[in-house]
């Protein structure tokens, strides 16, 4: 068997898989309105708004935030001509992918005049793309999740949603704008039904092939949702699925994470006379103007916003390969470290050499190891871990249960499970963790290097470090 079809099957093997999604922001970690840039520019959507900045937002009490809650207000007292003071955020940190999870108590409720959304936008619009995530009008019921393009960008009914296909041009010239469009079918997933079942939470999975978004209404929401490792493979049916002719990774490119509550304009107004005129006997920008008391439900309260990356980091070069002298043999040894009194034990799937050199064996028990380094579970070979230039050994170093440190054992390595990555990864070598916190012995360093990041990201926000 080659390496690269027993690496292969060795993560196949694996209970838990090597896709784990892994933390990367925390936006609720700290200050949240620091992390976002307040607009105050003209509104691009023509809305009857007027934008402040954050110190105007503080002294007008249109954003405050909690320990565990972050609100976001319009200005719901005073008449405004020249159009209501609301607040549009953009988040300072870009994204090429990424699992974006929201949990919301509280979105604008379904309010003639009223144009809130939650989305993702690149800077150069329309050819760097539009993700709305959550989004509305007036006294619309269902959220409708919509793309935004350039050219060349269409969506097909896939059948992989629950929600239902309106449109399928997402470039802008198309449709009048509208976008390829999904609106939830059923259940309380916006406005004002949304806020009187107790909120909820949306996940935008997007990946180089597709767009996936979520709905969990409060009460039916996946404890993985909101915990450490979310998994969407095991979430069923999202409610928007865009995938079909466009290029997802080009098409959506340098992402930033947008909150907003406009009114009127290109889209709220534009539909005004399909119920709100006759239901207002006003225009739009007159009603919005003159009546602030309608919009105290217009606010945002939310109780935590997360984005996640795909463990693997596919966002750094793949290291160069080994020369194709140094290839590894055709067949591998099999091993397993013994169990022992008082550690979890596991199986190892197979141990083989590297095409860099090192050695890979990949435990696959559900029953972590969440204590003991990695250096604990292999003794040193009768020469250093090699560099990514230097041919296999003869035979793998052979795995055994944690022994003292010394002379010929892994660097730091001791009975109490002293040691760690950082003297592995000097010498060549690194660690993978798995999500049930079991660990890849002897992967090389260079390898994943990607992966040892964001899961050291992860763990410090863990313990509260920065």
């Amino acid at each position: 068997m080659h390496f690269t079809t027993l690496f292969t099957y060795a993560i196949a093997a694996s209970t838990t898989g090597w896709a784990a999604y892994v933390l990367e922001d925390d936006y609720m970690e700290g200050d949240f309105f620091s992390k976002f840039s307040f607009w105050t520019d003209t509104d691009p959507t023509k809305g009857f708004v007027s934008y402040k900045s954050q110190a105007d937002a503080v002294n007008q009490s249109l954003i405050d935030s909690t320990s565990n809650q972050v609100n976001l207000f319009v200005d719901s007292t005073t008449i405004t001509p020249n159009g209501r003071p609301s607040v549009r955020l953009t988040s300072n940190n870009i994204y090429q992918s990424g699992l974006i999870i929201i949990d919301v108590a509280h979105m604008p409720g379904s309010i003639c005049g009223a144009w809130p959304a939650f989305w993702t936008v690149g800077p150069d619009w329309p050819n760097q793309g539009e993700i709305d995530i959550i989004e509305g009008v007036n006294d619309q019921a269902m959220n409708k999740m919509t793309l935004h393009t350039g050219p060349g960008c269409s969506i097909g009914d896939n059948k992989a949603f629950s929600g239902s296909l309106e449109t399928t041009t997402c470039d802008v010239s198309g449709e009048s704008n509208v976008g390829c469009q999904i609106e939830a079918s059923g259940g309380a997933t916006y406005g004002t039904s949304f806020n009187a079942a107790g909120g909820g939470v949306y996940a935008m999975d997007w990946t180089s092939k597709s767009i996936a978004i979520y709905f969990f209404p409060r009460g039916s929401i996946p404890s993985d949702v909101t915990g450490n490792s979310p998994n969407p493979s095991s979430w069923g049916q999202p409610v928007a699925h865009f995938s079909g002719g466009c290029d997802i990774s080009s098409t959506f490119t340098n992402q930033q994470i947008v909150f907003d509550t406009t009114f009127c304009g290109d889209w709220a107004g534009k539909v005004w006379g399909e119920s709100c005129a006759a239901k207002t006997g006003k225009t739009c920008e007159e009603w919005v103007a003159n009546n602030p008391g309608k919009f105290k439900e217009a606010y945002w309260t939310i109780n935590s916003l997360k984005v996640y990356q795909d463990g693997g980091g596919d966002s750094e070069p793949e290291p160069s390969a080994a020369p194709s002298s140094y290839a590894p043999p055709n067949s591998v040894p099999q091993s397993a470290p013994p169990s022992s009194a008082g550690q979890s034990s596991f199986q190892t799937v197979s141990v083989a050499p590297s095409s860099t050199g090192g050695w890979l064996a990949l435990p696959t028990s559900s029953d972590a190891v969440s204590s003991a380094p990695i250096s604990s579970y292999a003794p040193a070979p009768s020469s250093p871990p090699m560099s990514s230039h230097a041919p296999a050994p003869s035979s793998p170093p052979e795995v055994s249960s944690p022994t003292e440190s010394s002379p010929g054992g892994w660097p730091g390595a001791s009975p109490t499970w002293g040691g760690g990555p950082p003297a592995w990864e000097s010498s060549g070598w690194g660690q993978h963790e798995n999500r049930d916190g079991s660990y890849a012995v002897g992967i090389p360093a260079q390898h994943y290097r990607q992966h040892a990041r964001h899961l050291r990201a992860h763990k410090m926000r863990r313990a509260g470090m920065h």
